[in-house]
């Protein structure tokens, strides 16, 4: 069996119809899925450049964090400020006490002087 150019082939045309409706279908199909992907791909491109610029900061932004910082440095300085107020009182407390102690001394003191006559 030879083929050539002078010989016919013979198909019936229901065949024929059968398979430009399948190849025109799986075009058909390519194309669609094809569309559908690139949408999917510039909405994911679209969503994470959205999430980008809404991660930056905004001048309102940084306005709240310059505040934020100086209320710290604020905190931290009346921080300590109120360590070494503590750490005075502490020492006045302790001052207080040695003061007393010390008046009861010198009374005692001038009980034993009263005693033994010197009036000086």
């Amino acid at each position: 069996m030879k083929l050539g150019p002078e010989q016919a082939v013979q198909m019936p045309m229901k065949t024929v119809l059968s398979l430009i409706v399948i190849v025109s279908a799986f075009t058909f199909s390519y194309f669609q899925i094809t569309e559908r992907l690139n949408k999917l791909e510039t909405q994911d491109t679209l969503m994470q450049s959205d999430l980008l610029k809404k991660a930056e900061q905004t001048p309102k932004n940084l306005e709240l964090f310059m505040l934020i910082e100086e209320l710290y440095k604020q905190s931290d300085k009346h921080q300590l400020l109120l360590d070494k107020n503590i750490h005075t009182q502490v020492k006045l407390d302790h001052i207080e006490v040695q003061l007393e102690k010390a008046l009861t001394d010198i009374e005692k003191l001038k009980d034993k002087v009263r005693k033994n006559g010197n009036y000086n």
